[in-house]
Order: structure tokens, then C-alpha cells, then sequence
């Protein structure tokens, strides 16, 4: 009876002799194997290790850098997000309008606020702030307030308040009836597109919902939600 360790080098010297045929026959194909091994490499050298914990843990009150601005009330972080190499962010509480090339087309004062988000964001470090109970949009984007080290609002505030987006009443979050606040000075002060903006040039939910009831019911922030730090609210 052949021992353990003869049929071990038996196997062994099959495969020595098989693996050249193989590369003799057919080349194309250990070609490909080799490169796919190659390929699975760089790849897995190349990618950024994926934070650990939930959102939460891994976004709020950190510093990250914006890599791209995609538009005026979203941005991309470079820090991984699962499969993803970036993160994407939809900015709490505001709605610019849309840029060439969405959806839904360019609308009044959509390449004024892309360009005050991106003169104000590109590759600038950002503070993240995050609602633990809602961390996450419709569409899997990170739903958060960016604050630039330094200044005393949070950005979607700032673009709110320079006439560059609308407060979103849609949804509720704990800076809703501030932002509407905030709105109201701009709309007064005529600051940004409450210049010249008629009322059809408004994203549509906007018309919809002022002519339901003319103005937007104000309603308070969902329990146990707590609103980002900011220098502004210590006053």
C-alpha cells in the first residue's frame, strides 16, 4: 500500500505536468487566469479600509474632506461607503435648484448655488453632523448638516440665508423651523434668487405645497432627535 507522503508527491508531479499543458493548449486561458489574480490584487490594495460601526460612529462630529461637489445641496466625502470609494451627502433640510443635466432639468438660480457650494466646499475640509435616528435618504445618501471649521452656522444654513437654496418643509429634523426662519429674512432682504424668482421657476414641491395652504405649516422635530452643536447655538 503507497504510504501518505507517496501519493502526496504523486499528486504533486500530476499537477507539475498538468499545469504546462494547460499553458501549451490553451494560453488564452491561463492568460487570463494570471491577469484576473493580478487584478484582485491591486484591488484589494488599493481601496481604503471601510470605517467601522454604524453611521452614527463613523460620521458624526468627524472631519472629512469634500472630494467633489456634485451640486448645490450635494457633495461627496472622500471616505469610503461600503462598495462605494466616496461617501455621498444630501444636505439636511435644504433644496437648491437643479443644475444642467439632472433629472428635471436646469432651473432659476441652480448654476448660481452649484458654484457658491463649490467655491464655498471643494476640497475643504468639512465637521459632519448627523440626526441619529435618520441617517440615510431615499435614494442610500448620507442625510447630514457640514459646517466648515471655523464658521458659526452650518453650510445648509449659509446657503439658505445667501438666497442660494429653500428651506425644505417637507421633512422634519431639528433645524426645520429654524431654517424657515432664516428663509423668511432672506425672502425679506431679497438675498440670492428671492430677487427675481417667480413662483413656477420653484422646484415643484414647492408649488404643490403652496397651493394646499399658502404657507408651510412649521411643525417640531421628532422626540428624542437633538440638534447639532454649533458656536451660534452656545449663544
Amino acid at each position: 500500500m503507497r504510504s501518505a507522503i507517496q501519493r502526496r508527491l504523486s499528486l504533486h508531479r500530476r499537477r507539475r505536468r498538468i499545469l504546462p499543458g494547460l499553458w501549451r493548449r490553451r494560453p488564452w486561458l491561463m492568460a487570463g487566469l494570471v491577469l484576473a489574480a493580478a487584478l484582485a490584487v491591486v484591488a484589494h490594495r488599493s481601496v481604503a479600509p471601510m470605517p467601522v460601526g454604524d453611521d452614527y460612529e463613523r460620521y458624526h462630529g468627524k472631519v472629512f474632506s469634500v472630494a467633489r461637489v456634485v451640486d448645490g445641496d450635494t457633495v461627496d466625502l472622500a471616505v469610503p461607503d461600503g462598495r462605494h470609494a466616496q461617501t455621498r451627502v444630501r444636505l439636511w433640510g435644504v433644496d437648491t435648484p437643479e443644475i444642467a443635466g439632472s433629472d428635471r432639468g436646469e432651473m432659476y438660480y441652480g448654476p448660481q448655488a452649484s458654484a457658491f457650494a463649490k467655491a464655498a466646499l471643494a476640497g475643504r475640509d468639512v465637521e459632519v453632523w448627523l440626526v441619529r435616528e435618520k441617517t440615510r435618504g431615499l435614494y442610500g445618501r448620507l442625510l447630514a448638516y457640514l459646517k466648515v471649521p471655523g464658521e458659526d452656522v452650518t453650510f445648509n444654513e449659509r446657503l439658505i440665508e445667501t438666497g442660494h437654496a429653500y428651506a425644505d418643509w417637507r421633512f422634519d429634523h431639528p433645524y426645520k423651523e429654524h431654517f424657515l426662519d432664516v428663509e423668511r429674512r432672506a425672502r425679506r432682504n431679497r438675498s440670492g434668487l428671492w430677487a427675481n424668482v417667480r413662483p413656477e421657476q420653484m422646484p415643484a414641491w414647492r408649488q404643490r405645497t403652496a397651493r394646499r395652504s399658502g404657507t408651510p405649516r412649521v411643525t417640531s422635530a421628532p422626540n428624542g432627535v437633538r440638534s447639532p452643536t454649533t458656536p451660534r447655538e452656545n449663544r
